[in-house]
């Protein structure tokens, strides 16, 4: 089955195959560091990191790329705050970055370029647009004449005055027209800022992307992908400067954007004081929980994010997990896995990560049910290939039910079976015979909380809770 996506620059659904089987080339806008990245912002990697997943496995040679923005106003902002420079925040955030999305089972990409590794790629693409006469300069800014690109806009499919209002441009004299926008700007002492034919100054957001993609990827690549927030004004922008700065080339052949996250009814955001961050997450909840969750609705569709949401995919975990503890006895080598073709089908499908899950379950199910040493060998082997692909079920089971636990040689399964013990004392109303059970694990050091969803426990002094 054909990889199927929908690629926002047409607005439908089309086959994907590469410019060059050979090397396919993909873009994923990185974050900018200056503080930990929120859950939405997580967004993203884990879900075009599946994307990544399914080309290397049908392609074999993929070019990935996720940057890094490492000059920015909120990073200089934060390094004259703290007396630092810009180095000390973003070398800080950038690892922390990178520790988080590795918590969440987020693979790497092979490019990791930086925006001040770049500089000398951003100053000549700056002066080949001046040269070309799609920018000009202008009091020792370079601005991009959005005027010299009659597709702008093409893209987002605004109008002029709707992209004025939403990119809130800054109505400077110096500019020919209010929508151009700046490709570099001066930098007064106290910012960080490179010599240039202009003076010293610093580069604009959106030129960073267009010369870090040239220098890796080349002028023309196969997917770029991002946030449906930065369809505009960043993503627009990249299409105006690089296709100039090309020739008119085509600059990305598929854009991809997916939904934002919602916290009762409204968008997480920063200004809005309802983000929740990834560094605080993983230290609360499974990491592996938190991806599951990312990946339980349509990457182009909006995510209502709660904790009913994280427990919900901690459950389903746990009975994932539970299979697979259930086949302990059955050996699967690496070569062995299997990934079967519903599953598949659903990730060729757009990414349909929900469909995808829905297809772990019965694979799952499938398992549970087997009978024979065959059957149970290629139920497991599926179960772990279908989750190697979409990143989950890679830890030993054991692992994943002694999570958060201060010693993990703590037997869980022991716990979970004096739970369920204490669950059908109190169906059959033997409430001495639960209570007797509740103290018995607190002896053992196990808190035990009961809730509409079912009982949760920790050890004494754990952060992390299981659900049962």
């Amino acid at each position: 089955m054909p990889i199927q996506l929908y690629n926002n620059l047409h607005r439908r659904l089309e086959t994907f195959e590469p410019a060059d089987p050979e090397r396919v080339t993909l873009y994923v806008c990185g974050p900018t560091v200056y503080n930990y990245v929120h859950i939405g912002n997580a967004r993203p990697p884990v879900v075009f990191g599946v994307l990544a997943r399914l080309l290397r496995r049908r392609y074999g040679n993929l070019r990935y790329a996720r940057n890094i923005t490492d000059v920015d106003d909120k990073i200089n902002a934060a390094a004259i705050e703290q007396g630092v420079p810009i180095s000390v925040i973003t070398e800080r955030f950038s690892r922390a970055y990178a520790e988080d999305m590795a918590a969440l089972g987020v693979e790497p990409p092979d490019l990791v370029p930086h925006a001040t590794a770049h500089i000398g790629e951003i100053l000549r693409m700056c002066e080949r647009l001046i040269q070309s006469g799609h920018a000009y300069v202008a009091e020792q800014h370079v601005l991009f004449a959005v005027d010299s690109f009659p597709d702008y806009g093409k893209l987002s499919r605004r109008s002029t005055d709707e992209m004025l209002a939403g990119a809130r441009v800054e109505v400077a004299p110096y500019k020919r027209s209010p929508g151009d926008f700046v490709l570099w700007k001066p930098s007064t002492p106290e910012l960080p800022g490179w010599d240039s034919p202009w003076g010293r100054g610093r580069p604009g957001w959106h030129i960073e992307c267009s010369a870090m993609c040239e220098a890796h990827l080349g002028d023309t690549i196969d997917i770029h992908a991002g946030g449906v927030d930065l369809q505009f004004p960043h993503h627009e922008n990249e299409i105006a400067q690089s296709t100039c700065a090309h020739g008119g080339k085509v600059f990305a052949r598929f854009w991809l954007h997916n939904g934002m996250l919602n916290m009762d009814g409204r968008k997480m955001s920063k200004s809005l004081g309802n983000v929740f961050r990834v560094h605080d997450l993983i230290d609360k909840y499974p990491p592996e929980a938190l991806r599951y969750a990312l990946l339980s609705a349509h990457y182009r569709q909006p995510l209502d994010w709660s904790e009913q949401l994280i427990e919900q995919s901690i459950r389903t975990l746990d009975r994932l997990y539970g299979t697979l503890r259930e086949l302990d006895d059955i050996s699967v080598s690496q070569s062995e896995r299997t990934v079967p073709a519903a599953f598949e089908a659903a990730l060729n499908d757009d990414l349909n990560t929900p469909q995808a899950l829905a297809a772990l379950a019965q694979i799952a199910g499938s398992a549970r049910q087997a009978q024979s040493a065959v059957e149970r060998h290629a139920g497991k082997a599926a179960l772990l290939g279908a989750g190697e692909l979409i990143g989950l079920l890679q830890q030993d089971p054991e692992v994943w039910f002694c999570r958060g636990l201060a010693n993990a040689s703590v037997d869980a399964e022991a716990i979970e079976k004096l739970l369920e013990e204490r669950r059908l004392a109190k169906l059959r109303r033997d409430f001495g015979r639960a209570d007797m059970l509740r103290q018995q694990l607190k002896d053992q050091g196990v808190e035990i909380e009961d809730g509409a969803n079912g009982t949760r426990w920790k050890l004494a002094g754990a952060g992390n809770v299981n659900q049962h």
